[in-house]
């Protein structure tokens, strides 16, 4: 196992990569894993190695501690910022892990909250343990969420379940979150970890390009009309097909045996 840490700016974020995974903690149980600046950077540091290093093909997402994936951004620090401007323009971590090119996996233990809510939304798949809770609570002191939890609730959830949760505030539990396509699976929380690296093993072991374009493939099918989507996806299926994985692919089926994939 790779146990190296991202450049840290706070020691608050860890980084290991095991076989074609890295796992990405977010380190500060103490205070509920809530994001400061600092945090921040360093996610925006561990996503760069992530895109950067062809051994990594899945990245799982989580929190330490049993009480918290993330409670959103470190609400003392806010004032930090001198102008609302200056908060609209800073380094935003859900923005970091949209900006991951490979497939994500959100674990979520305990509060996912405000910012952290979107942080796993942020994730391609979340799988949640049974103690999790789902909220929005920024209405409560003021303000909305700015890190797209109005889209993603609405794609996920449907319009009348985002509204309860975004203009109450209000938290849903695990149950509730599965019913309603928040997440994909609950499992026990000593459990999470383990199966958000299985199934990140599985989609590590797929062709690496093939896995990469149908995450763009699924964002284009959430943001372009169906026909232009459809397009899209025949295009990005024409560049899969004509790579070396995708040969070997043809060829291993052939011959009745597992594929060898080198992200070629």
């Amino acid at each position: 196992m790779d146990t190296t840490i991202a450049p840290p700016a706070t020691g608050e974020i860890s980084f290991t990569v095991d076989g074609f995974v890295a796992t990405i903690v977010l380190n500060r149980p103490q205070k509920l894993n809530a994001v400061t600046p600092e945090m921040a950077a360093d996610l925006v540091a561990a996503v760069r190695r992530c895109n950067e290093d062809d051994r990594i093909r899945c990245v799982v997402l989580t929190g330490a501690g049993p009480k918290s994936f993330s409670c959103g951004s470190d609400i003392r620090d806010l004032d930090r910022y001198d102008t609302a401007w200056n908060f609209r323009n800073r380094e935003d971590y859900c923005d970091a892990i949209r900006a991951l090119r490979k497939p994500s996996i959100a674990a979520v233990n305990g509060y996912a909250f405000g910012g952290g809510l979107e942080t796993a939304m942020s994730c391609d798949i979340r799988v949640a343990s049974e103690n999790a809770q789902f909220a929005a609570p920024e209405i409560k002191l003021g303000w909305i969420g700015g890190g797209g939890v109005a889209a993603f609730l609405s794609h996920s959830i449907g319009a009348s379940n985002a509204a309860l949760m975004i203009m109450t505030g209000d938290p849903v539990d695990a149950a509730k979150a599965l019913a309603w396509g928040l997440v994909s699976e609950v499992v026990p929380a000593d459990r999470l970890l383990a199966r958000a690296q299985e199934i990140a093993a599985v989609i590590a072991s797929r062709a690496p390009i093939a896995a990469e374009t149908a995450k763009l493939n699924l964002k284009a099918a959430h943001t372009m009309p169906i026909e232009k989507a459809i397009g899209y996806e025949r295009d990005l299926q024409t560049i899969c097909f004509a790579t070396e994985d995708a040969m070997e692919g043809r060829a291993a089926f052939k011959d009745k045996r597992p594929p060898v994939f080198r992200r070629k």
